[in-house]
């Protein structure tokens, strides 16, 4: 057998033993319980006891990705070694610590400037040499790893958790049937989810009629603005401008009542009818829907995204953002790939 076909195997050999684990990974139709001759699966114990499950599910997800990282770089480095006839520090030596540069004393002192220190330079000097040299040996380790991963062809088969999450009546941007649909649970107010918005703005022009956005909202208790920030989104969708709304409210970030009807007014909706949905609740009952839904799931914070079901939390970043798209995007055309070879072609009918 190939190295390369080695990695493979070993990479879907830990994915399948992280998946006999009863409630994680992929999902699982053994039963669980039995209840007066019904039978409990695990996924639907999965699906209505989401809000007790699913943070559990991430945490231990998030934990077994990286141990998952951490052997694949060893096992990366060791096959490498062995390639070359060499120990895992002498390859490391040969093609790592070799492109380390010294820093030099004017970056030395730029460092120095930036750390809250009383020591006097000469006597921290030392350590901070210690640190630069930590950092880049740490970035150029990363590169080798990414080189080796493309050369031996490493496929990762670590599932997120996931949970269904109803779609049907929220505002969407992009066609309905893209094989990506990204579900944003999100703040107005949260600074994060700001930052969210650049990012899958971003994913969406790379990828305009791949990638789909449905948005939900969940106004957290400690942002007094957000709110009714989202019920004036709502109201702007009424008019058939929610997006531009949204945009407009991540970008100035000025939630207060004046502002969100001084925005209708830039936005040339009609701010009569504007005022009276804002001012008399019209669009607070969906909100508080979507906020039920986010509770029910268990999540904790802003921004929470759902992508083809899988759930994700937090500052997850432009690059994760893109390279989770990517995969499902890729995870798609398989599945599209392996159903066509099942169905026979019209001449193997006929014959």
């Amino acid at each position: 057998m190939s190295t390369k076909n080695t990695l493979i195997v070993l990479g879907l050999g830990i994915a399948l033993c992280a998946f006999s684990i009863p409630g994680f990974g992929q999902k699982d139709s053994s039963v669980v319980a039995e209840i007066g001759g019904h039978k409990v699966t695990a996924d639907e114990l999965a699906e209505k006891e989401a809000g007790k499950l699913l943070q559990a599910k991430y945490k231990y997800y998030l934990a077994e990705k990286d141990a998952l990282e951490q052997l694949i770089a060893d096992q990366l480095l060791e096959m490498q070694a062995k390639k070359e006839s060499v120990s895992v520090d002498e390859l490391l030596e040969r093609h790592v610590s070799i492109h380390v540069q010294e820093p030099t004393e004017d970056q030395l002192r730029f460092y120095y400037e930036g750390v809250q220190t009383d020591e006097p330079y000469d006597t921290a000097r030392s350590h901070i040499i210690d640190t630069v040299r930590q950092l880049r040996m740490k970035k150029a380790r990363e590169a080798y790893i990414a080189e080796l991963r493309a050369e031996y062809g490493v496929v990762v088969e670590l599932d997120q958790p996931s949970a269904h999450v109803e779609v049907a009546n929220n505002p969407r941007l992009g066609p309905e049937d893209a094989p990506v649909q990204i579900v944003e649970f999100a703040d107005y107010e949260c600074p994060y989810c700001q930052k969210a918005n650049d990012y899958i703005a971003r994913v969406r022009d790379q990828f305009p009629n791949q990638v789909s956005l449905v948005y939900k909202d969940f106004p957290l208790p400690m942002h007094p603005f957000a709110a009714k920030a989202a019920q004036a989104a709502r109201c702007a969708g009424v008019q058939g401008k929610f997006w531009e709304y949204h945009d407009s409210l991540f970008q100035t970030k000025r939630l207060q009542a004046s502002d969100l009807k001084k925005q209708a007014l830039a936005l040339k909706l009609d701010t009569a009818s504007f005022d009276k949905c804002l001012d008399g609740g019209e669009q607070y009952a969906p909100v508080k829907k979507d906020a039920q839904e986010a509770q029910r799931l268990g999540l904790q914070g802003t921004p929470s995204f759902f992508i083809n079901g899988h759930f994700m939390s937090g500052d997850i970043g432009y690059t994760k953002l893109l390279e989770t798209v990517v995969q499902e995007l890729a995870a798609v055309n398989t599945a599209k790939k392996q159903s066509a070879a099942l169905v026979p072609s019209t001449d193997t009918e006929k014959k």
